[in-house]
């Protein structure tokens, strides 16, 4: 795999584990209408896009995961504006085929992989800020007079996703992330946020892994907008990425925490 097929695999795997579970849990809306507007969030800085500021100058707290990139023979990073050619050009070699790429909108696509990241710890998460598309096929269901609950044979759809996520070399990803960060930092910055993009991935990885792992499925129930929810208060209150890994399943959210444990080490040190 050649250097610029490395490009961004661990942001497209946060975003197609969480979007893939969100989309199955959400109310079949009528053509046109616009999904309740979730806020975006940021850390607490706001260097200059590109490389890490000096925040001292500011009054600002200091980066807590500085991003730095030696590798002066990479070549030159488009306009984030004229971004989307070369983005899709790096993930399409990413995957065995086309599977994982597919759920992915491509207009706009850096600026939707982070508008995405960022509203991951919210409870609700607009349309807008979606890079992705729907997961083929339908949610499976087990019911019985004790109640609904998520079928197990949900994985068989998940499975090209995580297998593709977890398959991942975290550490020449975060390498060639460190080169390719000021089109992630401008995008963030162009959210109206003050911060800094890396501190706030390593935040929202933070935040994943304190999802919860039921060991059995969790029970469902319909609400009056026609979309399934968790009976469990405590499931039912979880942020939309959290709840993406808690549908993945018992192995798979295991699988894709231990993916994220080793993206967060190779972030946190680039």
């Amino acid at each position: 795999m050649t250097q610029r097929q490395t490009l961004w695999p661990w942001i497209l795997g946060i975003v197609l584990v969480a979007g893939l579970g969100w989309w199955l849990f959400w109310p079949r809306q009528q053509a046109g209408q616009v999904a309740e507007e979730a806020p975006a969030t940021g850390a607490a800085l706001a260097p200059a896009a590109g490389a890490p500021a000096d925040p001292a100058a500011n009054g600002e707290p200091a980066i807590q995961h500085p991003v730095s990139s030696d590798d002066a023979a990479a070549p030159a990073l488009p306009a984030l504006a004229d971004s989307d050619a070369a983005a899709w050009e790096a993930l399409s070699g990413l995957a065995d085929g086309d599977d994982a790429l597919a759920l992915l909108i491509r207009d706009h696509l850096v600026q939707r992989l982070v508008v995405m990241v960022d509203n991951l710890t919210q409870p609700r998460i607009a349309t807008r800020a979606l890079a992705v598309t729907p997961v083929p096929g339908t949610l499976g269901v087990d019911a019985s007079e004790a109640g609904t609950t998520l079928a197990a044979a949900n994985a068989q759809r998940y499975a090209p996703y995580v297998q593709a996520f977890t398959r991942i070399d975290a550490g020449r990803a975060a390498a060639t992330y460190a080169h390719f960060y000021p089109l992630f930092q401008q995008a963030y910055a162009e959210l109206g946020t003050q911060g800094y993009f890396n501190d706030r991935l390593v935040q929202v990885i933070d935040h994943l892994l304190q999802a919860p792992e039921p060991a059995q499925p969790p029970a469902l129930q319909l609400n009056d907008s026609g979309k399934y929810r968790f009976v469990d208060p405590a499931l039912e209150s979880l942020s939309v990425g959290q709840k993406a890994l808690v549908r993945l399943g018992p192995e798979q959210e295991a699988a894709v925490k231990a993916q994220l444990r080793r993206l967060r080490a190779a972030l946190a040190r680039t």
